[in-house]
């Protein structure tokens, strides 16, 4: 339950990242009226309802299915598709239809980051002076990394070839999809902080003097 929630919560997260960039972007002047703390926190709060619900329904379908294959799952987690494999009943369709209904609502959200994105571009090529030019890039970058990492490394998880499926590659991209992006999302957003980057600067060259 714990897995379905978090990836839910972050694909919300991260398209409500998307919104806060294209606002800051192109509707500066409407920056506080659209994304004021009573916002910030409504869309926070629905982020973390969608990836309770999802949760909840996937963990009650799942829980249903009868297994006549054992209960051993070649992951550190119940990934649907391992416990899908698993099931030798009929009934694994109505989770395969929650998929579905799970699958149209990300590609929503995909389709949402691009069309944020084109605009953000848009808006962008037409700053004037380069250093705001590259200021607005910055602010997009980190968050375009992170959902790249994510979108790549879930879709090759779930749409690669059965011939070149094996357990431990298998296990690698879940790591890489559902733990790497929220734990890298910290440091990444981070690293725009001056202060962070000091300290992050200290630390390393107190660690080459100690070496030397």
């Amino acid at each position: 339950m714990f897995y379905f929630f978090f990836v839910e919560a972050e694909w919300s997260l991260l398209t409500i990242m998307c919104y806060d960039r294209y606002v800051a972007i192109c509707r500066p002047l409407h920056y506080g009226t659209l994304l004021g703390s009573r916002a910030c926190v409504h869309m926070a709060a629905a982020a973390w309802a969608s990836g309770f619900l999802n949760a909840l329904l996937h963990t009650a379908s799942t829980f249903s299915l009868p297994l006549c294959q054992g209960n051993a799952l070649g992951q550190f987690f119940c990934e649907i598709p391992q416990i899908l494999k698993l099931s030798c009943s009929h009934s694994y369709l109505r989770e395969v239809g929650l998929l579905v209904v799970s699958g149209f609502t990300s590609f929503g959200c995909f389709v949402f980051m691009v069309v944020s994105y084109v605009q953000i571009f848009r808006a962008v090529l037409r700053i004037p002076s380069q250093q705001g030019r590259h200021k607005a890039f910055s602010t997009c970058l980190p968050h375009l990394a992170v959902v790249s990492l994510f979108i790549s490394t879930g879709i090759f998880a779930y749409l690669k070839p059965p011939s070149i499926s094996s357990p431990s590659l298998d296990l690698v991209l879940a790591v890489l999809y559902s733990v790497v992006p929220p734990a890298v999302n910290p440091l990444i957003y981070s690293m725009r902080n001056q202060e962070l980057k000091d300290a992050l600067r200290k630390v390393i060259c107190s660690l080459f003097k100690r070496q030397i």
